[in-house]
C-alpha cells in the first residue's frame, strides 16, 4: 500500500536533486546505515568516556598577558607565586606547643621528601609570622607542586587525603588553586549526572506530550544523544593537544540535546504533516529533507559559526568551550539531516501521532493540505480570507490568535514589550567584572571553607595581592632595586614592599632584609612583594595594578597576582570582544540574507536579540552580583562581582540559539508569502506553524539550562539561569510578539533589497524548495 517501505526502496522516478538522491540513497541502504551509526555511537562513547579524567578547571586569564608572564617566572626562579596547595594545620592549643609543634616539623618533613613537591613553606621550624593565624591556632604550610595543572592537582588530592588527619595532635584542611580545581572538577561531572537525571525524564514527558507518540520522542532524543557522545570523543581527543574546561562537558550536554531536540522536533514535524497530507512515507520524507532539513542545515551552521567567534579570545576556558559548541551544534544537525531520515524511513507510519495530530497543528482542527502548497486550508488575512485562503482555517490556534492581535495593533504591542525588555537591562549599568576564585564552589566545599579562614585569621599577612618581578635586574643593581621599592611604596593603597634589599613602608625607614629576604633575588632577576588594603577583584585592586605598572622602573617589569590577572584578563576580553561580535553579527546577517534575500530581515532579527540578550545581562547583574532572588535560583556566595568570561560566552551561544527559532519561523513565513504574496498572512500562518514548535524547543533547552542551574558551582549556576532566561525571553517576547508586530508594521520592506545585493541572493543564496505535490 501507499506509504510501506516497499514504496520507499522503489521511487517511481530517478532522483535528479540533491535531496532527491539522499533520500534515494539512504532508502536503499538504510539498514545498513542504521547499524553502522549504531557501532560508530557505541565506540564513540567508549573514547567519550575517557574525556573525564582530562579536563582542566581553569583556563580564565590569558595565557601570554603580563600577569601569566610574571607567575611562570615567579614559579620557576623564585620558587614564589600563588602556591598550589596550602595545608591549614589547626593545634588543640597552640601550634607553639612542644607536642605540637614536634608533628608539625615531622609533617613539614614528610611533605618535603615528597618528590612531587617542588617547593614548600612552613611555619615550622622557622617560625614566619607571616604563616600562623593571629590566636597561633593554626600554622600555614603552603606547596608549590610539579607537573602542569592535572598533575599538580591530582597530587594536591593526594597529600590532601593522606593528610586529612594530619599528624596527631593536628588536623589539616586543605586550600589553593590545585585542589579548589580538583573540587571543581568532581562537582561537575556529579553535577552533569544530576542534571542529565532531573532533565531527561521531563523532556521525553514534553516530547511525547508536543508528538502525542513515543517512538517520536525517542528519535528526537536519539538525535540528542549521538551528538553528545560524538563531540565527547573529540573534546577527549582534544585534550592530546590542548587543555579543555571542565565546563566544556556540561555546556556539550545541556546545548547538545537543546539543539539536536530542536531539529528533531523541525523534522519530525514536517514529515508528520506531509504524512497527513497523504503523501507516502518517502515523499513525505523528501519534502521533510528539501524544506525542514535545508533549514536545519544552516541553523546548525549558525550555531556553529556563532560559537566560533569565541576562538578570538585567548583564553583556553572559552577556546574549550567553542570547540565543545561547535562540535556539538554541527554533529547535532548532520545527525538530524542524515541519522534521522534513515529512522522515519525505518518507523514508517508509526511517528504519526494520535488521529494524524500535528504538534505544529496549534489546535486546528482540519489538517487536510498543511504544509502542502496545497487545498484550501491556509490561514488567512488578519481582516478576512486572502487570496486562496480560506476564511477563519486556523482561527482556533492560540498562536493564530496570538499573531491576529499583536498585528491588530503593532505599535502598541512594541511601546509595550519594549520597555519590559529595557527595564531588565537596567541592571547592567552598574556591572562589575570579576573572576571566579574559591566561592564559585560554593559555601558548602571545604576549599571555600578553608580559604574563608586564611582570609579572616590570617589576613593580609598571609598572602601579597601583588608580585612584581624585575628580569635581569640582579645583586649589582641593589641601588636602583631600593630606589624603586621606595617609589613603590608610595602608591596608593601599598602597605608593605618587601625585597632582597629590604622592606619598605610610605613615611617609615627601610627595615632590614629578613632571613627570608633570599626568595627575593634569583640568578635571573629581582623580585617585589605587594602587600595592599585593596581587595583582588575590586576597583581599588585594578586601580592599583595600573599604579604599579605606570611606576619607572629600572628594567621592564612584570606585575603579577591576582588583581594583574582581572586586569589582563578585562583588557583582553575588551580588546577582541568587538572582533567576536563583528563576526557573529556578520555571520547572522549574511546566512539571513541568504536565506531570505533581505535586508530588513536580517537587521530586525541582530538588533531584537542584541535586546533580548541585554534584558538577560541585566537580569543576571540584578540576580548573581546583587543577591538577588536566591530563593528563587539557589544559595549561591555574592561576591560584589560577575565573572567577565561567562557574558561573553551566553552572548555567543544565546545569539546562535535564537537563530534557530528565527530560522524555522521564517523558514515557513516565506513559504506562505512565496504562495500568497501577502505579509500579513505569511506571519500568521508562520507563527501558526511553528509556534507550538519552537515554544515546545524553547521548553526543553530551558530545561536542560535549568538542570544545570541546580549546581552549586557559581559559573554554571549563572550560565544556567541566563540561558534558561535568554531562551525563554527569545521565545515569547521577541518570537510571538515583537517580530509579527515589527514585521507588520514594515509590511512591503520585509522584502526589500537593493538591485546589486538580489543579484548576489539569485546566484549564491539559498532558500527552502518548494514541496512536491501529494501524490
Amino acid at each position: 500500500m501507499t506509504g510501506t517501505l516497499d514504496r520507499v526502496a522503489a521511487p517511481d522516478t530517478p532522483p535528479t536533486t540533491l535531496p532527491e538522491r539522499l533520500v534515494h540513497l539512504l532508502a536503499r541502504w538504510r539498514y545498513a546505515f542504521l547499524a553502522l551509526t549504531v557501532l560508530v555511537t557505541i565506540g564513540l562513547g567508549a573514547v567519550g568516556l575517557g574525556v573525564f579524567g582530562k579536563l582542566s578547571g581553569g583556563g580564565w586569564t590569558p595565557a601570554g598577558s603580563e600577569s601569566a608572564r610574571a607567575d611562570a617566572l615567579l614559579r620557576e626562579h623564585f620558587r614564589s607565586g600563588s602556591p598550589d596547595l596550602v595545608l591549614l594545620v589547626a593545634a588543640p592549643g597552640s601550634v607553639d606547643d612542644p607536642s605540637a609543634a614536634a608533628a608539625g616539623r615531622r609533617l613539614t618533613e614528610r611533605l618535603r621528601a615528597d618528590p612531587r613537591v617542588r617547593h614548600l613553606d612552613s611555619y615550622w621550624p622557622l617560625g614566619d609570622p607571616a604563616l600562623v593565624s593571629r590566636d597561633r591556632g593554626t600554622a600555614l604550610i603552603s606547596l608549590r607542586l610539579l607537573g602542569g595543572e592535572r598533575e599538580a592537582a591530582r597530587t594536591a588530592e593526594d597529600i590532601r587525603r593522606a593528610t586529612a588527619t594530619g599528624a596527631p595532635p593536628l588536623t589539616a584542611s586543605a586550600a589553593g588553586r590545585a585542589v579548589a580545581k580538583r573540587d571543581l572538577e568532581k562537582q561537575s561531572q556529579h553535577d552533569l549526572v544530576r542534571a542529565e537525571l532531573i532533565a531527561a525524564p521531563l523532556v521525553l514527558l514534553i516530547l511525547v506530550r508536543v508528538f502525542g507518540n513515543l517512538l517520536s520522542a525517542l528519535l528526537a532524543l536519539s538525535v540528542g544523544g549521538v551528538a553528545v557522545v560524538g563531540t565527547l570523543a573529540l573534546l577527549h581527543a582534544l585534550t592530546e593537544f590542548t587543555q579543555v574546561s571542565v565546563f566544556a562537558v556540561n555546556l556539550t550536554t545541556a546545548l547538545g540535546f537543546g539543539l539536536a531536540i530542536d531539529y528533531g522536533l523541525f523534522i519530525i514535524t514536517r514529515h508528520r504533516e506531509e504524512l497527513a497530507a497523504g503523501r507516502d512515507v518517502r515523499e513525505a520524507l523528501l519534502v521533510s529533507v528539501r524544506t525542514a532539513g535545508r533549514t536545519v542545515f544552516f541553523s546548525a551552521l549558525t550555531v556553529t559559526l556563532s560559537m566560533a567567534a569565541l576562538l578570538v579570545f585567548p583564553l583556553y576556558f572559552l577556546r574549550s568551550l567553542a570547540y565543545a559548541g561547535m562540535s556539538v551544534a554541527a554533529l547535532a544537525g548532520l545527525t538530524a539531516v542524515l541519522v534521522l531520515p534513515v529512522c522515519l524511513l525505518v518507523a514508517g507510519r508509526r511517528v504519526e501521532g494520535r488521529r494524524g495530530r500535528s504538534p505544529s497543528a496549534g489546535g486546528c482542527q482540519d489538517r487536510v493540505g498543511e504544509g502542502s502548497g496545497e487545498g484550501p486550508n491556509r490561514v488567512g488575512d488578519l481582516g478576512g480570507p486572502g487570496p486562496g485562503n480560506a476564511s477563519g482555517r486556523g482561527a482556533g490556534g492560540v498562536f493564530h490568535r496570538t499573531a491576529r492581535a499583536v498585528m491588530r495593533r503593532p505599535v502598541v504591542t512594541v511601546v509595550l514589550v519594549v520597555p519590559v525588555l529595557l527595564c531588565l537591562a537596567s541592571p547592567f549599568q552598574r556591572v562589575e567584572f570579576g573572576l571566579s576564585d574559591d566561592r564559585a564552589l560554593g559555601a558548602s566545599s571545604p576549599v571555600h571553607r578553608a580559604t574563608d579562614v586564611m582570609r579572616e585569621d590570617f589576613g593580609l599577612r598571609s598572602t601579597a595581592l601583588a608580585d612584581i618581578v624585575l628580569p635581569g635586574l640582579t645583586g649589582p643593581s641593589s641601588n636602583a632595586l631600593a630606589d624603586y621599592a621606595r617609589r613603590i611604596s608610595l602608591t596608593a593603597h601599598v602597605l608593605r614592599v618587601e625585597t632582597s634589599t629590604g622592606s619598605y613602608r610610605a613615611g617609615a625607614q627601610q627595615a632590614p632584609p629578613t632571613p627570608s629576604s633570599a626568595r627575593f633575588s634569583a640568578p635571573g632577576g629581582s623580585r617585589l612583594s605587594i602587600v595592599t588594603d585593596a581587595e583582588p577583584y575590586s576597583a581599588q585592586g585594578g586601580a592599583l595594578v595600573r599604579a604599579l605598572r605606570a611606576v619607572p622602573a629600572p628594567v621592564p617589569a612584570l606585575v603579577g597576582g591576582d588583581a594583574a590577572a582581572l586586569v589582563d584578563t578585562r583588557a583582553t576580553v575588551g580588546e577582541r570582544l568587538w572582533q567576536a561580535a563583528a563576526i557573529i553579527v556578520l555571520v547572522i546577517f549574511t546566512l539571513l540574507f541568504l536565506f531570505t534575500g533581505s535586508i530588513l530581515v536580517p537587521v530586525k532579527a541582530v538588533l531584537l536579540n542584541l535586546l533580548s540578550l541585554t534584558a538577560t545581562f541585566g537580569a543576571i547583574v540584578h540576580v548573581f552580583q546583587d543577591g538577588n532572588l536566591r530563593w528563587l535560583v539557589g544559595d549561591f556566595l555574592v561576591t560584589g562581582t560577575t565573572d567577565t568570561l561567562l557574558p561573553v560566552l551566553m552572548f555567543c551561544i544565546a545569539f546562535g540559539v535564537s537563530m534557530d527559532y528565527e530560522m524555522f519561523l521564517l523558514s515557513r513565513i516565506m513559504e506562505e508569502h512565496r504562495r500568497t504574496g501577502d505579509t500579513t498572512s505569511a506571519v500568521a500562518y508562520g507563527l501558526e506553524r511553528t509556534g507550538r514548535l519552537f515554544t515546545a524547543a524553547a521548553l526543553v533547552l530551558a530545561i536542560a539550562m535549568a538542570a544545570m542551574a541546580t549546581s552549586p558551582l557559581t559559573p554554571l549556576k549563572l550560565l544556567g539561569v541566563g540561558l534558561t532566561l535568554a531562551v525563554v525571553l527569545d521565545a515569547t517576547l521577541v518570537r510571538m510578539l515583537l517580530v509579527p508586530a515589527i514585521m507588520k508594521m514594515a509590511g512591503r520592506a520585509n522584502w526589500w533589497c537593493p538591485k546589486p545585493l538580489r543579484r548576489v541572493h539569485a546566484r549564491f543564496g539559498f532558500s527552502e524548495a518548494e514541496p512536491v505535490k501529494a501524490a
